[in-house]
């Protein structure tokens, strides 16, 4: 899509950051703004310019969108002013029938032959009488449709189609429609109906890849609430309505059955269908989008197989393959046992690809020809952060490989044919990020000549461009030419100098692209680029080589558009600008020559070219506007009057393919191409063949990569072409795989490049002989829960599952013991991949232990498995008031209790680190006054809860103790909402009989039997004038006097009257400046109390039948309940018993109980 907007920013600094290269003529004027192009055109086997797409996936079209640019200089004035130079003539080009002038668009001056045409053949008329001929049509009507789709049939045929549309960014949704339709190469177009006196809105439309004449369009009303499509089986010239049930997002035509297609809905939901989209059935739901593959022949034995990835209801994602026909949920498979990643499968040729992530660990699999998936096997010390599918043709999977060091860089990676071992062939190739995190790498297959791939490397912030002849094997610079396109020296020299490109695809895949490669055109490239020590961003010089990067010429000085014409017989260019344009430029000798030509008398904004499928033919489209608000203007240029008659023998000369240093063996052959001469003007036609013959080379050690655990020598040293092994690679031990019985091959450290055709020679594998493999003992055993958890819930399934990495299987006992008395012996375990199903009914920390061994070893994996009830109730117990630098307990009352399975995190003030215990108390000191919150959050399992207070902190506090009459003990249900309840009573009684403010006396009641209390009571706020003396204040005098008198007192239930009295301590003053010694011992009773309850709680369940306590087993002995802290047993002792082997099973109710007690 060309959007009619602002112009893109320029490629570079600016001017004065252009440096020129050596020799080079002086620097061009300022990088120019160019439109933003987001084109999406979308191609199957067609001949627009860009990436053709998968078979079975959209038809060969494109897709424009536009947005207004910004008008040049004096484009759109007020009142109606207009530039004519901008409106009417691209700047600094000749008008019709003038010849380029000197300097003009880079040509030089005349008679220098750049521009000239060539001279006549002989026996042909002079070139210069012949005019192509151009015809220009507008799409009236359609000037506000941003977005246009275009198709041309191919194969022999005349038809066009464009669909035109207005699409609405905020609405998300096409609002108008206008499809045309040329029966004659593009000459003139006509507006289709489709329903007669109704607005049909067309969203997008598709062509079937085996038989372009059929034709389905996606249609949708305003409202969303219907959707139909319209078929057509003859090219458009008739189509029939059908109703569908659900919004369609894509279609998937299958690429071997015309009438077979598959249907991917806005609801993630995917249909299937027989007979050319007239009736529809649900294949499944919840499938992920672009990740539906249909069979590949040859591989696939069912052509009606679909591969899919899908959601289950667990919420993760399968790998689910299935017939169209009967898809149910029992003839489903799941080729890979596990969960794999979103958006992870990919079905290419002979391989599928899945990412599964567990513990935070990535890994990579590989199933070859519909086998048992594997695992990837890159370097050990490799760690991929991403892995990037190159190509996988040629039996051989080429990967991108983000390690675990680099940030924009990634390595290449070639794999056996299998594509399980992998051997490093290229360091630090640049990569880069595009939008919705798509990952763009700098490496390029050279189409129309096998194993030849261009690279662009960054070492030290620099980038370079390498090229290879053999797939990866080695890489060499690119030779700078001598010369410019004026003639002049380049004076770039390698090694300090040399020719680096662009290796960007276009946004638009209507256009070509910094580099432009062919099938239909073996041998030639065109890619913008810089000569110098390194690529430069904004230097865009266009260079062009024919016999396959071996040497190249200068033929722009900035970037154009390319096509390719009857197999490169002519090559078009038009320049990539933000200005509009009338003329292009052309070749018919392979950009020795180059002409111009005027293809409008009014200049357009160029959104894009196309030609009809396959580069085979001499027509071609120019797509346009001459403004914002203007109608698509479409241009047919027809280069047929330029070339009389059929390219015989006698019109082809051959060249050789060979590497940078004049190799011609390459990849194990020599092969010989053919192109048509420069002085004939004949067409080459659709049954042209390029390939002239290969002959078979013998085999050196070129031929041969280093195996997976070896690495090449460096470069520097004179045994650069050995292979040597790593470090954490033994050569000598048996795949893993390898199974008793059978044999094995140990590596020497070379293998053959798999698409290598070399015979006899050199064989640095020395034939190596063949080894039985023997019996291996378990090595990386391994158990863990399905979900990954190692916390459950009482009574909740647990699937324990078993895998062994290497070693024997077949031979190996598994002796698995759960921790809970449950133990047994297994064979196969990890042979058949099925899950030991357990649950367990208490809380409690369990070992589960599982061991394999066989004669020749063993191995041991443990796991340690937290099962507990989710907590339910969390109280944080402090003193209100502390004095400064005085210790204080901080105590978390846990609901339920959970010991040793419960984290409590402790944050206090304004500190971001927690401190972390297994204890529910931590202690600390405040060393500056004021008030101080402190936090806890208790954590069991996936449970978390939370409890705030605020202490506050004081220089001066005077703390009286106090009692209550014993029948309040009989009422206390040890809560700490009673116990702060009963301290708010007293201190507002006090406040009410000695007049002294509530908010200076707080009353704390301590935890436990018998119930007592601390009264906290502090200082006024401090007065100028007078001072006070804390131990002669005449509030505690006022305070004691009341409490002597008995006349604090409150009610209970049922008419108790509690009195309150001052609490005897032995000493006869109040405590000054704090109380923590009484918090502490209050403290530590409480403590007391917990093991008391524990103890009552023990004898409590022994009466009741059905109930259960259990321990741990010590010595494989019967489970046994510790002895529990009596009574009679002090305070201290209760708090440092040993009870790490007791695990209890406490409820809700009981621990009430146990805390009440």
């Amino acid at each position: 899509m060309a959007l009619r907007g602002s112009p893109r920013a320029p490629k570079g600094p600016g001017p004065t950051a252009r440096a020129p290269s050596p020799g080079a003529p002086p620097p061009p004027p300022p990088p120019r703004s160019r439109p933003l192009l987001l084109l999406l055109l979308l191609l199957a086997a067609c001949g627009a310019v860009g990436r053709s797409p998968e078979p079975g996936r959209l038809g060969p079209r494109a897709r424009l969108s536009r947005a207004p640019p910004n008008p040049p200089a004096g484009r759109a004035l007020p009142g109606g002013g207009e530039d004519r130079q901008a409106r009417d003539e691209e700047p600094g080009t000749p008008g019709p029938g003038q010849a380029p002038g000197p300097g003009e668009d880079g040509a030089p001056a005349a008679g220098q032959g750049r521009w000239a045409r060539a001279a006549p053949m002989a026996g042909a008329a002079s070139r210069a009488q012949v005019s192509l001929v151009s015809t220009s049509f507008v799409l009236k009507g359609d000037a506000t449709h941003n977005q246009a789709m275009v198709h041309w049939t191919g194969e022999n045929s005349s038809v066009i189609l464009i669909l035109t549309k207005y699409y609405h960014a905020d609405m998300g949704k096409v609002l108008e429609s206008s499809l045309w339709r040329s029966s004659d190469f593009g000459t003139s177009y006509t507006k289709l109906t489709l329903q007669p006196g109704a607005t049909t809105v067309i969203d997008n439309f598709y062509i079937c890849p085996t038989n372009k004449r059929k034709i389905i369009l996606v249609s949708s009303s305003l409202s969303d609430r219907d959707q139909s499509l319209f078929l057509s089986a003859d090219e458009g010239a008739t189509f029939q309505k059908q109703l569908v049930p659900f919004s369609v997002e894509t279609l998937i035509f299958h690429p071997r059955e015309e009438d077979k297609v598959l249907a991917y809905t806005k609801e993630g939901k995917l249909f299937v269908s027989s007979d050319l989209g007239r009736k529809w059935t649900l294949l499944r739901e919840r499938v992920t989008k672009d990740h539906v593959f249909w069979a590949v022949s040859g591989v696939d034995a069912d052509p009606d197989l679909v591969h899919l990835e899908a959601q289950d209801l667990g919420g993760g994602f399968r790998y689910v393959t299935c017939q169209i026909h009967n898809c149910s949920d029992n003839t489903r498979t799941t080729p890979f046992a596990g969960p794999v990643d979103h958006g992870s499968l990919t079905v290419q040729d002979d391989y599928v690809f899945v990412k599964a992530t567990t513990t935070n660990q990535t890994k990579y699999y590989i199933s070859y020809r519909r086998n048992e998936f594997v695992l990837m096997k890159l370097p050990k010390y490799a760690l991929p952060k991403d892995l990037q599918v190159i190509s996988t043709d040629e039996s051989q999977v080429f990967v991108a490989v983000q390690e675990w060091y680099q940030t924009d860089t990634y390595n290449l990676y070639q794999s056996d044919t299998r594509g399980v071992r992998y051997s490093l062939v290229l360091e630090d190739v640049r990569s880069s990020r595009q939008a919705e995190e798509s990952v763009v790498i700098d490496i390029l297959e050279v189409r129309g000549v096998k194993g030849v791939f261009l690279a662009n490397q960054k070492v030290n912030g620099k980038v370079v461009t390498l090229i290879t002849y053999n797939k990866g094997r080695d890489w060499d610079r690119l030779r700078p030419p001598s010369t410019d396109m004026n003639g002049k020296p380049t004076n770039c020299k390698p090694p300090d100098c040399h020719l680096h490109l662009h290796l960007r695809w276009a946004d638009n895949p209507y256009v070509s692209g910094t580099v432009h490669t062919k099938d239909s055109a073996p041998g030639l490239i065109m890619g913008a680029g810089n000569l110098g020590s390194q690529l430069v961003e904004y230097k865009e010089e266009m260079y062009i080589t024919s016999d396959c990067g071996h040497t190249w010429r200068q033929v722009f000085e900035e970037e154009h558009h390319i096509l390719y014409l009857d197999h490169g017989g002519v090559i078009v260019a038009i320049k990539d600008t933000s200005i509009p344009l009338k003329i292009l430029k052309f070749s018919v000798d392979e950009g020795l020559t180059w002409s111009t030509h005027n293809f409008t008398s009014t200049s357009v904004f160029v959104d894009g070219l196309l030609s009809e499928p396959g580069d085979e033919t001499l027509v071609m489209t120019v797509f346009g506007h001459i403004s914002f608000r203007s109608d698509w203007e479409l241009v047919k240029v027809d280069f047929r009057p330029w070339f009389s008659r059929q390219c015989g023998e006698d019109d082809y000369s051959s060249w050789d393919l060979a590497n940078l240093q004049g190799d011609r063996c390459v990849m194990g052959q020599q092969r010989s191409f053919r192109r048509r001469k420069p002085a004939s003007w004949c067409v080459t036609g659709r049954s042209f063949t390029a390939a002239l013959k290969a002959r078979v080379c013998p085999c050196r050690a070129s031929d041969f990569l280093c195996d997976y655990g070896f690495e090449r020598a460096p470069s520097s040293e004179s045994d650069a072409n050995k292979c040597f092994a790593n470090f954490w690679f033994n050569p000598l031990s048996p795949p893993d795989d390898c199974v008793l019985g059978q044999t094995y091959t140990s590596s020497l450290g070379y293998r053959k490049l798999v698409s290598n055709v070399c015979e006899g020679g050199v064989d640095p594998r020395q034939r190596p002989v063949r080894l039985q493999c023997p019996l291996l003992p378990p090595r990386g055993l391994q158990v863990s829960i399905r979900g990954e958890a190692v916390a459950v819930r009482p009574g909740e399934d647990v699937l324990f599952v078993v895998r062994q990495e290497q070693g024997d299987i077949l031979t190996t006992k598994y002796q698995v013991d759960l921790g809970d008395g449950f133990k047994a012996m297994y064979v196969n375990l990890t042979l058949t991949g099925e899950p030991i199903r357990h649950r367990y009914e208490s809380p409690g920390v369990y070992r589960v232990s599982v061991r394999a061994e066989n004669m020749a070893g063993h191995d041991e994996a443990v796991l340690f498995v937290q099962v507990n009830s989710p907590l339910q109730a969390l109280y944080l117990e402090v003193v209100p008031v502390i004095g400064v630098n005085q210790e204080v307990n901080l105590t978390a009352v846990l609901l339920p209790l959970n010991p040793n399975l419960t984290v409590f995190y402790w944050w206090i003030g304004h500190s971001l680190q927690p401190r972390l215990s297994l204890e529910n108390s931590v202690t600390t000191r405040f060393g500056d006054p004021g008030d101080v919150r402190v936090t806890v959050q208790a954590a069991c399992g996936t449970s978390v809860l939370q409890d705030s207070k605020v202490v506050r902190v004081l220089d001066q506090f005077q703390v009286m103790p106090l009692q209550f009459s014993k029948d309040l003990d009989a009422h206390n249900p040890n809560t700490p909402e009673w116990r702060g309840d009963i301290g708010l009573v007293v201190s507002r009684l006090l406040s009410k009989e000695t007049s002294i403010p509530e908010e200076l006396m707080v009353t704390v009641v301590k935890p436990g039997l018998p119930t007592l209390a601390d009264l906290h009571v502090l200082l006024p706020p401090p007065r100028p004038t007078r001072k006070r003396s804390l131990t002669s204040d005449k509030r505690l005098t006022a305070i004691q006097q009341v409490l002597n008198a008995q006349k604090i007192s409150f009610l209970l239930r049922g008419g108790v009257r509690v009195v309150v009295a001052v609490r005897d301590v032995g000493t006869d003053s109040p405590s000054l400046g704090g109380g923590g010694g009484y918090w502490a011992v209050a403290i530590l009773f409480v403590s007391g109390l917990f093991a008391v309850g524990a103890f009552i709680l023990y004898k409590f369940k022994r009466k009741r039948p059905g109930r259960t306590v259990y321990a741990q087993m010590h010595n494989e002995k019967e489970q046994e309940m510790t002895s529990p802290v009596s009574h009679s047993q002090g305070v201290q002792s209760a708090i440092q018993g040993n009870h790490s082997g007791v695990v209890l099973s406490v409820s809700s109710r009981e621990m009430h109980s146990y805390l009440v007690s």
